[in-house]
């Protein structure tokens, strides 16, 4: 999803922290024959649960005569009883095991221990980190072990994994942002944005905790505004490149401060923003399909639309793959290697798995033969939609030096300390600076 996706992410997305991008709400019973015991490691390299960027905790698979594969992945609390279900189900049906370990910092993990020789054989995140970390030697390409085709992913799916040729992991899910409604509140999806302000002028009343909105006010999550009059973050297909302090860019992050600040609590970060709505406190919310267990916990009385019209442009949100890549570590081959790349690609490809994670999750498939069926539920649907209005986040390394800029340069304008214009000029300044 998260990517993000990028540590900011990991501190600001539910779905990246203790996230964490994508929410399920149960396992099913565990399948007989299949024993599954408690890991304590943060992965191969032994380290034990911290904040420091080791595991948090971990679940393992059994040990399997095929060889046990090695996987990282940063999820909800919600969404692990369901992954572990996952892991259980995939080492009953074959010869392969999996050892899991839920990560606390993805990014810092990785990149220390994977250059170490430490690392994992698969590990789980969006998919913007593909071209930064093939060209770090982080993960590698796997084209010509894999059994299963490119082919039955939609194509946005099957090119958010490859790099210069080369296919450094599997799709299996995608997601992006959308618009959520309190039902108790707001009677029915708002079609314009002027229908969206008038439902939130009429609830919102900070001084009894009720806000018109609630939204996470950063780059993943305000992008759908700042794109919305034909802006971009980055495009290393149009010149300039960089589009921050491009005219069109300003134009919707001023919109996004004019029309929905107002209405928000004061504090932009993801987790007071995230709580407002699943208190039952705002009318609407901007979030993704991992949310949605956590409203489900609550009992949010809740819907999915996609975004309402907006005069002159349209909503473009950032959208992501989520997808297992392939770590250095498959490049050494043997049985664990063998292991993790079955995993994934059943993983990837299973129709049943990806059925349930839709309706336990929220989580939007990418398989074609599963891609608009009816058969999915509505706020998939939903969400799927939204996709197809959005770009995909960029896989050029040079997007990594494009998130923490922005960031910073979104809370100042936020807050008040900056306007839309000085926020998008410095942090495009910040990073053409940076890249040199």
């Amino acid at each position: 999803m998260k990517d993000y996706f990028i540590q900011y992410l990991s501190m600001t997305m539910e779905r990246r922290t203790v996230l964490k991008r994508i929410g399920g709400v149960g396992a099913a019973t565990a399948l007989a024959g299949c024993s599954v015991q408690e890991q304590g490691s943060g992965g191969s390299d032994g380290e034990t649960a911290s904040g420091d960027g080791s595991g948090d905790g971990a679940s393992g698979g059994s040990q399997q005569s095929g060889g046990t594969a090695t996987a990282w992945y940063q999820l909800q609390d919600s969404e692990i009883p369901a992954r572990e279900d996952a892991m259980e189900t995939f080492a009953s049906e074959t010869e392969f095991g999996v050892e899991g370990s839920d990560i606390s910092n993805m990014e810092k993990k990785t990149t220390s221990a994977i250059p170490a020789g430490q690392g994992p054989e698969i590990f789980e995140w969006a998919h913007d980190w593909v071209g930064d970390y093939y060209q770090r030697e982080f993960v590698v390409d796997q084209s010509d072990e894999l059994s299963v085709s490119l082919d039955q992913f939609t194509d946005a799916a099957a090119s958010a994994v490859q790099f210069d040729d080369a296919v450094v992991g599997l799709p299996h899910s995608a997601e992006t942002v959308t618009l959520i409604y309190n039902a108790d509140i707001v009677d029915e999806a708002p079609e314009t944005v002027d229908d969206m302000v008038a439902a939130m002028e009429e609830y919102h009343d900070p001084s009894s905790s009720q806000y018109g909105l609630a939204a996470p006010f950063n780059p993943y999550f305000t992008s759908g505004w700042i794109q919305a009059f034909g802006g971009y973050y980055f495009d290393p297909e149009q010149d300039p490149a960089l589009g921050l302090d491009a005219d069109e860019a300003i134009e919707g992050l001023q919109f996004a401060l004019d029309t929905l600040r107002p209405y928000m609590p004061d504090d932009p970060t993801y987790e007071p923003q995230a709580a407002t709505f699943s208190e039952g406190n705002a009318a609407f919310a901007v979030n993704g399909p991992w949310y949605l267990a956590t409203l489900n916990q609550n009992d949010v009385n809740y819907e999915v639309a996609t975004f309402p019209e907006i005069d002159g442009g349209e909503v473009t949100p950032y959208t992501g793959i989520s997808m297992w890549y392939f770590a250095d570590a498959m490049s050494e081959g043997g049985a664990d290697a063998t292991a993790a790349r079955n995993f994934v690609e059943w993983f990837a490809t299973n129709e049943d798995h990806a059925t349930r994670l839709a309706e336990e999750q929220g989580a939007i498939p990418v398989l074609d033969s599963l891609v608009g069926s009816d058969e999915l539920p509505d706020h998939v649907q939903t969400y799927s939609q939204t996709v197809s209005q959005g770009v995909p986040m960029p896989t050029d390394p040079r997007m990594n030096k494009v998130w923490s800029p922005l960031e910073n340069a979104l809370i100042e304008a936020f807050n008040g300390d900056a306007t839309a214009e000085s926020a998008l000029t410095t942090a495009a300044e910040e990073i053409r600076s940076n890249w040199e």
